[in-house]
């Protein structure tokens, strides 16, 4: 089947067909990004999972791979789940979970590794250590980095025998000999049933523990989402531990659409992605793209810089190379605007140079974003595919509002606020790929708005 005009992500990294969840294995190998994801290329449900594979120069234009890891062991018979990936000794290692359904029906999960030295053939070298006691089978999703002294460390998403989530962390010397240093962070394990995709990033100020706990209870505006992802701000010790406080959790993205982010560190830069996304199984069968044989995609790659103990994701400069030509539209904002995106692939940037009063955007007739000026809020409404309803998600800004930087694709948009002090990711479907209508109801405010063309990337 084809992708429609109507919902084809052309900048974005989308499966070619299947299934894609998390992004994976993310590298800088042989002078080429690698982003590796989940893939089910037999349908568009959870099964099947292997690690599809794009490689990029520039962090924008992406050539598809061969399929880099399918299940073929009895350690990974039922699925190569998610996990990180490092470079050492000029040669790409993978680390994974192997996902096994016994024959009496017992599940099992092995954190396992696979190394290459081309970046695109690898060769597994099978478990790692034995599954910890006192958890259930849900340990998953490796990721691994090197400290100053040279100690690897290794940190898995866990679940323990009581339905707890927690993460565990080991060490080793040589990526093979691993010893299990316990919980990764103390805590009193009532935050979630399942802490998945735990990563950690390093600044000079301090530690980031990133991860994806599920069964939040929604409270207020947060944790809104059928899973979340956020992160606590910290410090790692010699000894393994993370010292934060999970009272201090703070949500990464405030949209609808994203879960499973994954970071990797090139020179000075800190760069992630995410998966948009995770849902409830009818809200995923109800989504139009399972008609045309595929279904989900990444987010765009963000900078990662930690400012005042917040994380703030910026659009990467490399994502000026989407745009074609000249600027598209350049002009001030009017009491009432209405512009035309030049193409369902575009880019929007509205800089306030004074704002004293509300605001509210619509763009292509399907996404709404309302500023309340008293409350220094902006709310995000999008109209849910199965229900029909409208719904929204909404953040409180620390900063007065100064900038929004939009990219819309046919059936997605990301908006970064404030050079992303907060950053909303969202799916939604229209049929009519012809409406590129933008209305801006801006009141007394005062700003530019500027309007780029993007271009097809994904090959």
């Amino acid at each position: 089947m084809n992708k429609s005009d109507a919902y084809n992500l052309k900048y974005h990294i989308t499966p070619p067909y299947g299934l894609l969840n998390d992004p994976n294995g993310l590298a800088y190998f042989n002078h080429q990004y690698h982003v590796f994801y989940q893939w089910n290329p037999k349908g568009t449900e959870h099964k099947n999972k292997c690690w599809g594979h794009v490689v990029s120069s520039d962090l924008v234009h992406w050539q598809r791979k061969s399929v880099a890891l399918e299940p073929s062991e009895w350690y990974d018979k039922d699925g190569i789940y998610s996990g990180g990936g490092i470079v050492h000794n000029e040669k790409l290692y993978l680390f994974y979970t192997g996902n096994v359904i016994r024959d009496d029906g017992v599940k099992e999960s092995y954190q396992c590794a696979a190394i290459s030295e081309d970046g695109e053939y690898f060769q597994k070298i099978g478990p790692l250590f034995e599954h910890p006691k006192g958890y259930t089978r849900h340990v998953r999703d490796p990721k691994v980095w090197r400290d100053q002294h040279g100690n690897w460390w290794l940190i898995v998403g866990a679940q323990r025998e009581d339905l707890t989530g927690d993460t565990l962390i080991y060490k080793s010397k040589n990526l093979s000999e691993w010893e299990c240093q316990g919980s990764f962070v103390d805590h009193d394990h009532q935050f979630g049933y399942m802490w998945e995709c735990p990563d950690v990033l390093h600044f000079a100020e301090n530690d980031v523990f990133v991860f994806s706990p599920q069964g939040l209870p929604e409270r207020g505006e947060y944790y809104k989402n059928p899973n979340q992802s956020g992160y606590i701000v910290g410090k790692l010790s010699n000894t393994g531990k993370f010292n934060g406080n999970l009272s201090d959790f703070k949500e990464l993205d405030r949209g609808f659409d994203f879960y499973a982010p994954q970071s990797f560190k090139v020179n000075d830069r800190t760069i992630m992605f995410g998966w948009m996304s995770a849902m409830n199984e009818e809200a995923e069968r109800a989504v139009p793209t399972i008609q045309e044989g595929w279904i989900h995609a990444l987010t765009l790659p963000r900078e990662v810089v930690l400012m005042n103990g917040v994380l703030y994701q910026k659009p990467l400069p490399e994502l000026q190379l989407l745009r074609l030509d000249d600027m598209h539209y350049k002009g001030e904002i009017q009491n009432n605007s209405e512009w035309l995106l030049p193409s369902t692939q575009a880019e929007l940037i509205v800089h306030f140079s004074l704002l004293t009063e509300n605001f509210k955007m619509i763009i292509r007739d399907a996404v709404q974003i309302d500023y309340d000026w008293e409350q220094n809020s902006l709310t995000v409404w999008r109209t849910n595919w199965l229900t029909g309803e409208r719904e929204y998600r909404k953040a409180t800004l620390n900063n007065k509002l100064a900038e929004m930087q939009i990219f819309i694709e046919s059936s997605s948009l990301e908006l970064f606020v404030n050079e992303g002090e907060e950053v909303f990711s969202l799916r939604y479907f229209i049929e009519d790929a012809d409406q590129r209508n933008v209305l801006l109801e801006a009141g007394d405010n005062v700003g530019e708005v500027r309007m780029y063309q993007l271009q097809e990337c994904v090959g």
